[in-house]
């Protein structure tokens, strides 16, 4: 009798980042590209956003989840990490679907950085004004 691997997966995007979430029942171990969380984002803030999904619904030590994230940086990446978390949570248990979207976790936040413009040197700044 083969033994089957109940597992629930999901993808979170921000900004350029793009993360696949694996949630599995576990004791709460995160991995993010094959390394300990702790080991991948060193700030705290990183952390914290990422695990808010988890202790929202109170079950940050009965799943696992194995996290592959890419493209973008650190606080993109960990943004990616915190929908994907919250996608996989609401197909792992849909009751939780309602804390999650009040607490805004499922919104894909679609603030990206704006484009550089021609004539200028940044996509707002301009050079400086001189009368004379």
């Amino acid at each position: 009798m083969s033994k089957t691997l109940v597992q629930f997966s999901a993808t979170g995007r921000r900004k350029c980042a793009t993360a696949r979430v694996f949630l599995r029942p576990g004791t709460g171990r995160i991995t993010v590209n094959g390394l300990d969380l702790d080991r991948y984002f060193e700030r705290e803030t990183s952390k914290m956003i990422l695990r808010a999904p988890l202790e929202l619904v109170e079950s940050a030590s009965s799943f696992d989840a194995i996290i592959t994230v890419v493209g973008g940086g650190k606080s993109g990446q960990a943004g990616a990490v915190r929908h994907g978390l919250a996608r996989a949570l609401t197909l792992a248990n849909p009751e939780w679907r309602a804390p999650l979207k009040k607490a805004g976790f499922l919104t894909r936040d679609a603030r990206m950085v704006e484009r550089k413009k021609y004539g200028r040197s940044g996509a707002r700044k301009r050079f400086q004004y001189s009368k004379r």
